[in-house]
């Protein structure tokens, strides 16, 4: 005679809703919750037509498979991309003539297309303090009713194969890196760290931001440009990106090692060029007193190495995550230019002495493209001491990246994880996998107030809407004529 389920002691296991698991623990009941999210977020047309998109290899020609091979080859070429520091523009107007000829005002930004009106107020900020350090205006009220009245145009940094962080204005006389992809030839851009503080990344336009940004142009340019012209072939960026992982960085949120591998880099041959001793000093000076200077290199050598991954017929290899303080947005291989975009989400962390998460501003800033390229909160096990900033444990930092992995397309051999027994670091975002096990990329970032001018207030984790990859989902399901039921 089989026993009744209301006798003896249940075990549950919760599937799901966490409500469901707090009342079982409440009510002393041995449960255990199982992680699980249906695929497709949820959506029985998205769910349908991922089930379609998913690899056969006992068909060659399914979709799924068009798409997997696509994958690798998007993957392969990331992989052997080889980012290279092979000069310093003094003036972007320099790459980008086209840009400001005749006499036209245009200023870059992070993430998708905004407009002045719908910036967030550190991005307005840094607009203002570019007017200002271009002269289109003598006050920061004069400025602010030039851009209101439409006379200041705007362009997505990554439309000039460019990255800035934060705010990501890249005005006409900013000096600029330039690196070259040995592999495959194409090249990617960056503007300069200028340090913490208050600081026009985040928003500041004061006259000592001003003074900065001159001294930037004027002196700190012309050095490096000097020391990387006595570099024969120019340095190698994912080199000293690799070497930093296995120091402790994570080459987002914490470049302490890269920045010195890059001090290491350069000093010597400023040294033997013909630069003025003096300004050299201060150079160098500089660059060691400012731990995240290598954050701009770390960002443009990731999308010289993503934009080389980029335009894959059929891939699903996420090449670029952008965020403009107000949404973010994500570019795939195979899909061309277009942006998908959803409301970006707030980062959570550590906040510096007299501020709160109140306080924080939406996620913002191009420097997201580092996680595309596998560094940031994929290669999170490799920094145990920037949990300390972002708040966590080691134990959760390792967790981030082994989770990485399952919505990744391949490991990195050149690019060693120590906290995972020297694993690859998680290489290629996908978003069939990412829709599939709803998990979402993670990403290290610091931390914006909310208003313009305060400045970085803190460290954290953000994840990238799940919105923005559903959304890319459906346009490949369109594109390969995949429809949107049985």
């Amino acid at each position: 005679m089989s026993t009744p389920i209301t006798e003896g002691k249940l075990a549950v296991v919760n599937i799901g809703v966490d409500t469901f698991m707090a009342s079982l623990v409440a009510g002393g009941a041995p449960a255990i919750s199982l992680d699980w999210r249906p695929a497709g977020d949820g959506d029985p047309v998205l769910g349908w037509q991922l089930a379609q998109m998913m690899g056969d290899d006992t068909d060659p020609q399914a979709i799924g498979t068009r798409i997997d091979r696509a994958n690798d080859e998007a993957v392969a070429r990331m992989l052997a991309a080889r980012p290279m520091l092979v000069d310093v523009a003094l003036h972007a107007r320099e790459v980008w003539p086209e840009l400001w000829a005749n006499g036209r005002k245009l200023l870059t930004h992070a993430g998708a297309p905004v407009p002045w009106a719908k910036m967030c107020s550190p991005m307005q900020g840094t607009m203002i303090g570019a007017v200002l350090y271009e002269g289109w205006a003598k006050t920061p009220e004069a400025a602010r009713e030039l851009l209101a009245a439409g006379g200041v145009e705007f362009v997505q940094t990554h439309d000039i194969n460019a990255v800035s962080p934060m705010s990501g204005a890249i005005s006409p006389s900013q000096p600029v890196f330039i690196v070259k992809n040995s592999d495959r030839g194409n090249m990617a851009y960056s503007n300069f760290s200028e340090g913490i503080g208050k600081v026009l990344r985040f928003g500041a336009y004061g006259d000592e931001v001003i003074k900065r940004l001159k001294w930037m142009e004027d002196t700190l340019a012309p050095a490096l440009k000097a020391a990387v012209g006595e570099v024969k072939d120019g340095i190698d960026l994912k080199s000293l990106q690799a070497q930093a992982l296995m120091m402790g960085d994570e080459v987002h949120s914490r470049n302490a090692a890269a920045t010195a591998l890059f001090h290491m880099a350069i000093a010597a041959p400023l040294a033997s060029s013909t630069f003025d001793r003096a300004k050299a000093a201060e150079v160098l000076a500089f660059i060691a007193n400012t731990s995240q200077f290598f954050l701009n290199l770390s960002m443009v050598a990731s999308k010289c190495i993503m934009d080389s991954a980029h335009g894959v017929e059929n891939s699903s290899i996420v090449t670029a995550i952008a965020r403009n303080g107000v949404t973010t947005a994500i570019r795939v291989s195979g899909l061309g230019r277009q942006w998908f975009e959803a409301p970006s989400d707030t980062p959570v962390g550590l906040f510096f002495p007299g501020f709160r998460q109140e306080d924080a501003n939406a996620d913002l800033g191009d420097s997201a493209i580092c996680e595309t390229a596998g560094y940031g909160g994929q290669s999170l096990a490799a920094s145990p001491a920037l949990v300390q900033l972002v708040g966590g444990s080691v134990a959760q930092a390792v967790a981030y990246s082994r989770e990485m992995y399952n919505v990744t397309w391949a490991r990195n051999p050149g690019l060693s994880l120590p906290n995972l027994e020297f694993a690859g670091a998680p290489a290629g975002l996908e978003i069939r996998k990412i829709v599939d096990t709803g998990i979402r990329p993670v990403i290290t970032t610091g931390i914006a107030h909310r208003e313009a001018g305060v400045g970085q207030i803190g460290a954290g984790i953000v994840r990238a809407p799940m919105a923005c990859f559903t959304q890319a989902l459906k346009a490949l399901a369109e594109k390969l004529n995949i429809p949107a039921g049985a």
